[in-house]
């Protein structure tokens, strides 16, 4: 077995033989293209629907969270009571956040669909903004106390 330098050099080139990765429809010319890929404005509004479902169901699921939250304290001194309430707010805040960047995101590849006449670097801006506005959350809870 060689060194790692040796070992990523050989993954960075690729399988022997030359055999590569091809995008499905490229035929054995490696790549290249010709600019034909074309879009339409059904692709765009079926992908923001598709996100917009997956949008509702969080919705559902948050709803779901909050009703078997109910009735639960607190109080009391039981420690398992009072890391369940951390556990839970912390999953509120994801599950409302990922409604908003999901409901965002609906309305840009919808947008996109219905603005195909935009540039790509105007509907790269979209998505550049939503990233901008949604970004990953650091975990949430499991610190000691």
């Amino acid at each position: 077995m060689g060194s790692f330098a040796e070992e990523w050099a050989q993954l960075k080139g690729g399988p022997a033989g030359g055999g590569g990765m091809r995008l499905a429809g490229t035929g054995d010319s490696g790549g290249g293209g010709k600019g034909d890929v074309q879009s339409s404005k059904a692709a765009w509004t079926a992908a923001g629907s598709a996100v917009g479902g997956l949008g509702g169901d969080v919705k559902k699921a948050l709803t779901a969270l909050e009703t078997g939250q109910q009735g639960l304290g607190t109080g009391g001194g039981v420690e398992s009571a009072a890391a369940q309430s951390e556990v839970y707010q912390s999953w509120k805040t994801y599950l409302d956040k990922l409604s908003g960047r999901c409901t965002a995101l609906q309305g840009n590849l919808e947008r996109a669909g219905n603005d195909l006449l935009l540039t790509d670097d105007n509907i790269r801006g979209l998505f550049v903004e939503l990233g901008k506005q949604y970004q990953d959350t650091p975990a949430v809870g499991g610190e000691g106390k």
